[in-house]
């Protein structure tokens, strides 16, 4: 009976045992990620603050796009004539040029039809400067002041001891602001230091 026993008992430990199969392998995993997604489950709170914050987020990008049309509204308000008054700058140029004219021609001078003539010019000049500063085209006070590069544009140097380096002292074109905008630059000339030669270098310090 004994030996009966010991048979079964060896009989047992040398059975081999059965391996898991993949799909069993498989299956305990997906148990194991169905517990996990379970276990991180989003709550209705949580849905609840995603999506309040998806809304404050494209409420915010449509308060943006409201500012920029407006922003460019206001823009097309302003400034919607900015062509049409850079090309009316024209007229002015032309009639200032055309005043020159006369006045170098040596047939005119000192005539009292040059001086009609001026006249009439000058009146026409004030009246077209008077219609654009109505509409906020103003021109650009340049004579005496220092050179502002976001203003004016140096066409030449003129050797003025009299005034600081970089002071306006003649103006070739005016320039025009529209608004806050610079509708063009002012041509201008600016003021340097007498470039002293050598040669008098050296004949001031034998003095």
């Amino acid at each position: 009976m004994e030996e009966d026993q010991n048979i079964n008992t060896e009989n047992q430990d040398n059975e081999v045992k059965e391996p898991i199969s993949e799909d069993q392998n498989h299956e305990t995993k997906h148990d194991n990620v169905e517990k996990s997604d379970e276990a991180k489950e989003i709550t209705p709170e949580e849905k609840i603050k995603e999506l309040e914050d998806k809304l404050a987020r494209a409420f915010a990008e449509m308060e943006n796009q409201r500012r920029r049309f407006e922003k460019e509204r206001e823009d097309a308000f302003s400034y919607g004539g900015f062509a049409f008054a850079k090309e009316t700058l024209n007229l002015i140029d032309n009639l200032e040029r055309s005043k020159q004219i006369l006045e170098n021609d040596e047939m005119l001078k000192n005539s009292d039809a040059l001086k009609k003539t001026l006249e009439h010019f000058d009146i026409i000049n004030k009246d077209m400067v008077s219609i654009l500063s109505k509409n906020g085209i103003t021109p650009i006070d340049s004579i005496g002041k220092k050179l502002d590069p976001n203003l004016h544009q140096a066409m030449m140097e003129i050797d003025d001891d009299q005034k600081e380096p970089g002071t306006i002292v003649q103006e070739i074109q005016k320039g025009f602001m529209m608004k806050d905008r610079l509708l063009r630059p002012s041509l201008v000339g600016v003021s340097k230091k007498t470039e002293i030669s050598e040669e008098s270098k050296e004949n001031s310090d034998n003095l």
